[in-house]
């Protein structure tokens, strides 16, 4: 992957994500779910940004945020291109990162664990 491809590929991220949290009214990503952009892939000639989102909270959370931000896909690709300096803005697709919530589920697991093993000692 070129530098340039990794640039765009950080400025993209930086964007989508203040667009989400401060241009994006769908009441559906107000919902008190959090939601990141934790990577994105521009293919090799910089037509389509795979753009993967993290969302922690509830399965019903999650699943509207989503739609929120899939439903949105249109506005943000034409505020990306006041945005960025790219002869065209790619074409966006979205796709849920599980990687945090998997790890938000191993940490919990992880402190009921420790938490059980000091009761037993202290029982």
């Amino acid at each position: 992957m070129s530098r340039r491809s990794e640039r765009l590929e950080d400025q993209l991220r930086i964007d989508l994500s203040d667009l989400l949290q401060r241009e994006v009214t769908d009441p559906r990503l107000l919902n008190g779910a959090l939601i990141s952009i934790t990577d994105v892939e521009l293919t090799e000639d910089l037509r389509y940004a795979r753009v993967y989102v993290s969302i922690l909270g509830s399965d019903e959370q999650v699943h509207e945020a989503f739609a929120g931000i899939r439903h949105a896909t249109g506005f943000l690709r034409h505020e990306l291109a006041k945005r960025v300096t790219m002869r065209f803005v790619p074409e966006i697709v979205f796709q849920l990162d599980p990687s945090v919530q998997r790890g938000a589920r191993v940490m919990e697991l992880l402190k009921q664990i420790e938490e059980e093993d000091r009761k037993g000692k202290e029982g």
